[in-house]
Parts: C-alpha cells; structure tokens; sequence
C-alpha cells in the first residue's frame, strides 16, 4: 500500500472503512440551526441574547465533539476549524 493511501485512509475513512465527510446532524448543530433561525426572527429582543449564547453553546459543543470524537481526521479538522472560527468571532466581537 502506498503512503498516499494510508494517508488518504486515515483522513477519510471510518473504523469501518467507509468514506466519512458528511453525516446527518446530531442534536448540537440542529439546536445550532433552529437557535441562528429564530435569533433572525427576534433580532432585537431579549430573547434574541439567549438565542445567541444558545447557538454559541451548541456550536461549540459541536465542535469539540467533533474535534475529539470525529471519525476520522478529515470531522476532527472540521472540528478544530469550527472552534477556531467561533471563538475568533467571539473575540472580534468584544473588540
């Protein structure tokens, strides 16, 4: 076997062997979808700030998860990316 395919393997391939890059949502980034949907219809309540650190929360916890339980390193690296981006627009935010 060639180093291009053990690398390929280990990047997108689960345990099982199949090829990993979409799955179907789980309960963080459908709580995340369903929180960024309704801070658009309440833009200026107060409502609107439980909304947000909703979403922020279940995308985090999405990320994580994916960061340390991904099937493979392709949802591991999406992981860490999603965790970047939304702590980097955190921090944008406060500036």
């Amino acid at each position: 076997m060639m180093t291009t395919d053990i690398l390929f393997d280990k990047v997108f391939r689960d345990d099982n062997g199949n090829i990993v890059i979409a799955q179907p949502p789980n309960l963080p980034i459908i709580l995340w979808g369903v929180a960024s949907l309704l801070k658009l219809v309440f833009p200026t309540s107060e409502i609107n700030v439980g909304l947000d650190v909703l979403a922020f929360g279940c995308i985090f916890t999405w990320g994580w998860l994916e960061l340390f339980q991904g099937v493979n390193y392709f949802r591991r690296g999406l992981g860490l990316i999603v965790l970047v981006g939304v702590i980097g627009s955190r921090i944008l935010s406060l500036i």
